[in-house]
């Protein structure tokens, strides 16, 4: 299941910020995540599960719509207020590397998925909304992923994902939190640091072979 969210997350993004300003969110949603698709259907080493290509996809076109702090934070949860400057900035690199690397493979998936995208149900005024799209698999029942979108100076920002009703980021807080029990924050960076040069590991020797 986490990797469906991560990879429902990492369709989000592709299109530049200015385009991103122009567009309401669920147009956004939809432009951004069949364009991701169409870029999967046409690239064989990505459909192959190209670690290294995957990741900087990931982080050239999803990463810059994402609230990366604002997702942090609700993972962290309480513990966030505890957290010094330096340690949130920390937390949020740790926790971005952690989504892209650890979710890298799943993108490959969503070319053989079909999107149904539902009406939006916003007022002129909102500025936090959801957008709900219905994925069609093959040989399995539609599921349900919702964006939940702010906007920004920036434009919209995507800063949590829920897929079948379980949300990608507060699906880490009961984990951080025992984190932050038995180590205090640092501890948590520590672990962090340590599932992303985990993940990184089988990245590099398959990039020897």
């Amino acid at each position: 299941m986490k990797g469906f969210l991560a990879g429902a997350a990492l369709l989000l993004g592709s299109f530049g910020a200015q385009a991103q300003g122009q567009m309401p969110p669920d147009e956004l949603v939809k432009g951004v995540m069949l364009e991701i698709q169409a870029i999967i259907e046409r690239d064989k080493d990505l459909q192959s599960g190209d670690r290294g290509k995957t990741i900087r996809l990931i982080e050239e076109k999803a990463l810059p719509h994402f609230n990366d702090v604002g997702m942090t934070a609700l993972a962290v949860g309480v513990n966030w207020r505890k957290a010094s400057p330096e340690q949130k900035k920390r937390l949020t690199e740790e926790f971005r590397s952690l989504l892209v690397r650890t979710y890298a493979s799943s993108l490959a998936s969503f070319r053989d998925q079909k999107f149904d995208f539902r009406p939006l149900r916003m007022k002129p005024a909102d500025t936090d909304v959801t957008v709900q799209v219905r994925v069609l698999q093959p040989s399995a029942q539609p599921v349900i992923v919702e964006y939940d979108m702010e906007k920004t100076p920036r434009g919209w920002k995507c800063y949590d994902v829920r897929v079948a009703g379980i949300s990608l980021v507060v699906n880490y807080r009961t984990e951080f939190a025992n984190l932050v029990r038995e180590g205090g924050v640092d501890g948590l960076i520590k672990a962090l640091e340590a599932k992303n040069k985990a993940a990184e590991r089988p990245a590099a020797a398959a990039a020897k072979q």
